[in-house]
């Protein structure tokens, strides 16, 4: 079993940033396009953003330009910045290692005045 581990998730005021991390096996991360999702209460797991092995990135319109995914292949960690961040942004977000079964078990982010 391949455990994705996240972290970074808080209360955040809008328009302000968060950085989220997720960190996975050696062997395993260096090969996978890693990605970011979010779910809201009550609805379906929404992709945000891609990122392959060599960096190449791709985002949902609703966040591109805001967030940025990036990835750390020595240290085995994908990122998710978020800048601007509004109220719908609050959910659950989770790191996925695509075309695999492996999640990561979310960390929570609550945008709130």
């Amino acid at each position: 079993q391949v455990q994705l581990v996240e972290s970074g998730g808080g209360l955040v005021q809008p328009g302000g940033s968060l950085r989220l991390s997720c960190a996975a096996p050696g062997s395993f991360f260096s090969i996978n396009v890693m990605g970011w999702y979010r779910q809201v209460s009550g609805k379906e797991r929404e992709l945000l953003a891609t990122i392959t092995s060599g960096g190449s990135a791709n985002y949902v319109d609703s966040v591109k330009g805001r967030f940025t995914i990036s990835r750390d292949n020595a240290k085995n960690t994908v990122y998710l910045e978020m800048n601007s961040l509004k109220f719908e942004d609050t959910a659950v977000y989770y790191c996925h290692a695509l075309f695999t079964a492996f999640w990561g078990q979310g960390t929570l982010v609550t945008v709130s005045s």
